[in-house]
C-alpha cells in the first residue's frame, strides 16, 4: 500500500543525500551507540549548556527572539573536543578519536539544554505570574487580580521544569519513522548542522565531497560577513539595519514585505522544496496583503480602534488565532490519516512489507549508490529501537506524576485540567514537529497561547490567570521538545548516529537544562530589574501572556467581532485543501498549496517569507541552467548561508551580553517634502 504525504512528494531527498561524506556511507564503520556518548561530550555539553542558557535569556527578557544556536553548538563542540584531544596528544595521551557521532550527540544535549531556557517560560509565562507585570499592567485593569500572583522561586521553577520537560520527549517516538523515513520531512536547521557535522569529519579526498565542502565554506565565510557587517548598522531597538530595509517600497514595509537581506532564511529557501517556499509567500500575500489590510478597515466596529499592537481584542487577536486554526487543521488532518494509515497496516501485518511510499523507476549506477546509502541509513536509523510500548509506558507514568505534582506546585490549575492537557499535547506537538519540518519554524508559543485559551476560559476569574500561564507552560514544554527531538534525529539520521544514542543525550540535556536554565535565569532576577520598562529587561512578552490569560479567562465572547467565524472557515479551508492534496493526481496536487506553510506568516509576518521565495528562484534559476550542479552543491550552499549566520549570533549575543551597542542605525523613512 503506498499514500503520498502533504510533503513527501515534492521534498526532493537529493539535497540531503549529497553532503560531503555520501560517496563513502556505504564504507563507514559505524560504531555502538554507547561509544557516541562520552564524559568529554557531557562536559562540553554541560558547559555550552550553560553558555547557550545565558545568551537565551539575554535576548528573552530584551528582544522577545531566539534564534537557533544547532549550528553554533556542533561547531562550538567540535572545537572544544578537538582543542582538548589536540592538547592531550601533545603530552603523548592515548585518545580516543573524536566521530561525527560524538559531534552529533554534543549538539542534541546542548540544544536540549538550552531549549529548555526558551520554553521554559522565563521570558513569558513565569514572568507573567509575577507580581511585577501584575502591577504593569493596573490593578484597576479588569480581570486583573491581586491573588493571581505567583513570584519566581527558583526550587518551584526546578521541581516544574523536572515534571513537564521530559513528556514531550516521549510524545512522538512512534512517530519518529514517519516523519524521518516517510514523510521525508527536511528539518532545515537539522539537515544544515549535519551537513556540517559531516564536513568536519569527512575525508576530503573525494573529489564531489571536497567540492561540497568548498562551497558550504565559502558561503559559510560570507554569510557570517555580512552578518557581522550588518550589526554595525542595527542600532539600539528593533527600527534600524538592513534587517528593517524597505527593498520593496515604504507601503509594502509597513505590511511586513520586504527583503531584510537574511543569509540564513534565503538558505532555509534553498533547502525547503518550491510548494514550501510558494505556500510561504501565498500565506503572506493573503494576510498581509488582503485579509489584515481588510479587518484593519473596521477598526472601530469589529474592534476597539485604539488598542495596543499586542491586544488580543484588537487585530493581534485575530493574526493568533487565525493562524492557529490553519495549523491546527492541517496537523490534525495528517495525524488523522497517519492513525487510519497505521491501523490498517497492522491489521493487515504489512508493516514490514511494505513502504508508506512506493517509488518505481528504472536506476542508474548513480540513483542505485544513491539508493544504498540511503537504505544504509534507514537501517541504522531503525537499528536501536526505542519500543512503543516503552514510550507509551513512560509517557503515561510521566504524566500520573505530574498530574499529582502541578497542582501542588501551582494550586489554581486542578488536576483533571494537567490530566486533560496532557491528552491532547501529543497531537499538538506532532502539528509542531510537522510544521518545523516543513518550514524550520517551531512555534511553540503559539501552542501556550492554546493552553491559556483553553485552561483559563474552564478555570475562571477565580485563578484562571494563573491556571492558564500554568497550562501554558505545559503545552510549550511539550511541543517544544518534542520538534526540538525531531530535529536532531534528522541531525543523527543524516549523521549515522543511532536513534537511542541521539534519544539518551536529550534526556540527559533536559535533566541538565531543568538545573541551569532556573540557575542561569535567577542570575538576571537577582542582578537586574526585571520586567521594568525603563530597564534593560524589559520582558516584553510577560505583559502579553498576562493580558491573553487575562481575557480568556471570560472566553471566547471576548475575541474581536467575526474572529470565531474566520477561525472555523479557516480550519475548514485547510481540512479541504488537504483532501484536494489527497484526491487529486500528483500533476495537480503539487501545485496545490500546503496549509500548514500558510498559516506561518499569518503571525510572524512576511519578510521572512519574501526571503525564502528568494532562495526558492534562486534554486529554480539554477536548476535550470545546470540541474546537475545545484543537485550536487545547493544543500552546501544552503548550509554554509544558514551556518555562517547561526555563528555570528553567539559573538553578537555576547557583544549585547556586555553592552556593547552597534555604533549606527541605518534608518529608512519617506523623504520630506
Amino acid at each position: 500500500m503506498g499514500i503520498e504525504s502533504s510533503s513527501a512528494v515534492e521534498i526532493s531527498e537529493s539535497l540531503l543525500l549529497h553532503d560531503p561524506q555520501t560517496v563513502h556511507y556505504a564504507e563507514v564503520s559505524v560504531p555502538k551507540w554507547k561509544d557516541h556518548i562520552t564524559i568529554r561530550g557531557l562536559v562540553v555539553s554541560a558547559l555550552l549548556g550553560s553558555l547557550f542558557c545565558i545568551i537565551t535569556h539575554k535576548l528573552g527578557l530584551t528582544v522577545a527572539i531566539v534564534p537557533s544556536f544547532n549550528v553554533a553548538a556542533s561547531l562550538l563542540g567540535f572545537f572544544l573536543v578537538k582543542s582538548w584531544t589536540g592538547f592531550l596528544s601533545k603530552f603523548g595521551f592515548s585518545i580516543k578519536p573524536f566521530t561525527r557521532q560524538e559531534n552529533t550527540v554534543i549538539q542534541t544535549c546542548v540544544v536540549a539544554c538550552y531549549g529548555l531556557a526558551a520554553s521554559g517560560g522565563f521570558a513569558s509565562y513565569l514572568i507573567a505570574m509575577d507580581e511585577k507585570t501584575y502591577q504593569l499592567i493596573g490593578a484597576d485593569y479588569p480581570g486583573n487580580r491581586a491573588q493571581d500572583v505567583k513570584n519566581p522561586g527558583l526550587g518551584w521553577m526546578i521541581g516544574f521544569l523536572f515534571v513537564v520537560s521530559f513528556l514531550g520527549l516521549f510524545s512522538l517516538v512512534p512517530l519518529r519513522k514517519v516523519m524521518i523515513i516517510d514523510y521525508k520531512l527536511t528539518y532545515p536547521s537539522g539537515t544544515a548542522t549535519a551537513m556540517l557535522i559531516n564536513s568536519l569529519h569527512t575525508n576530503t579526498g573525494a573529489e564531489l565531497a571536497g567540492k561540497q565542502v568548498r562551497y558550504l565554506g565559502r558561503y559559510l565565510s560570507i554569510s557570517f560577513l555580512w552578518s557581522c557587517f550588518k550589526w554595525f548598522f542595527s542600532g539600539i531597538g528593533d527600527s534600524c539595519g538592513f534587517d528593517n530595509f524597505p527593498s520593496l517600497g515604504l507601503t509594502l514595509f509597513k505590511n511586513t514585505f520586504y527583503f531584510d537581506f537574511n543569509p540564513s532564511y534565503v538558505g532555509c529557501g534553498l533547502i525547503c522544496p518550491h510548494i514550501v517556499n510558494c505556500s510561504l509567500l501565498l500565506g503572506a500575500i493573503v494576510s498581509w496583503g488582503f485579509l489584515w489590510p481588510f479587518i484593519s478597515k473596521h477598526a472601530g466596529d469589529w474592534y476597539q480602534a485604539d488598542l495596543a499592537n499586542y491586544d488580543f481584542k484588537g487585530l493581534y487577536g485575530y493574526k493568533v488565532f487565525i493562524s492557529i486554526s490553519l495549523v491546527l487543521g492541517d496537523g490534525l488532518y495528517n495525524l488523522i490519516k497517519i492513525i487510519v494509515i497505521t491501523t490498517k497496516e497492522i491489521c493487515n501485518k504489512y508493516t514490514k512489507q511494505k513502504n508508506l511510499i512506493v517509488v518505481t523507476e528504472v536506476l542508474d549506477s548513480e540513483s542505485s549508490k544513491l539508493q544504498l546509502e540511503r537504505r544504509r541509513k534507514d537501517d541504522l536509523f531503525l537499528e536501536d529501537r526505542i519500543p512503543s510500548w516503552f514510550a507509551a509506558s513512560v509517557y503515561v507514568g510521566l504524566v500520573a506524576i505530574s498530574t499529582a505534582t502541578i497542582p501542588i506546585i501551582l494550586p489554581p490549575i486542578k488536576w483533571y485540567l494537567v490530566l486533560c492537557s496532557y491528552i491532547i499535547a501529543p497531537a499538538l506537538a506532532f502539528c509542531n514537529s510537522y510544521g518545523s519540518g516543513l518550514t524550520d519554524c517551531s512555534l511553540p508559543t503559539t501552542y501556550g497561547k492554546i493552553g491559556i485559551f483553553i485552561i483559563a476560559s474552564l478555570v475562571g476569574s477565580n485563578g484562571g490567570v494563573v491556571a492558564g500561564l500554568a497550562g501554558c507552560g505545559l503545552m510549550m514544554t511539550i511541543v517544544a521538545t518534542a520538534a526540538d527531538l525531531m530535529q536532531d534525529l534528522k541531525t543523527g539520521y543524516l549523521t549515522l548516529s543511532s536513534a537511542k544514542s541521539m534519544f539518551v543525550s536529550q534526556l540527559v540535556g533536559t535533566a541538565m537544562g531543568c538545573m541551569i536554565a532556573p540557575l542561569t535565569f535567577w542570575l538576571f532576577w537577582t542582578a537586574f530589574d526585571i520586567g521594568s520598562p525603563d530597564g534593560q529587561y524589559k520582558a516584553p512578552n510577560a505583559v502579553i501572556f498576562r493580558q491573553m490569560a487575562i481575557l480568556s479567562v471570560k472566553g471566547i465572547s471576548e475575541l474581536p467581532k467575526n474572529c470565531l467565524a474566520l477561525c472555523y472557515g479557516f480550519l475548514v479551508a485547510a481540512l479541504v485543501i488537504n483532501l484536494l492534496r489527497d484526491v487529486t493526481p500528483k500533476r495537480v496536487s503539487k501545485f496545490i498549496p500546503i496549509p500548514m506553510a500558510m498559516a506561518i506568516p499569518f503571525y510572524i509576518g512576511a519578510y521572512f517569507a519574501v526571503d525564502m521565495f528568494v532562495g526558492t528562484v534562486i534554486l529554480f534559476i539554477w536548476e535550470r541552467i545546470n540541474g546537475k550542479e545545484a543537485e550536487d552543491n545547493a544543500g552546501a550552499v544552503a548550509s554554509g548561508l544558514m551556518c555562517g549566520d547561526g555563528i555570528w549570533t553567539v559573538p553578537s549575543a555576547i557583544l549585547s551580553v556586555f553592552r556593547v551597542n552597534p555604533p549606527i542605525c541605518m534608518y529608512f523613512g519617506p523623504s520630506s517634502s
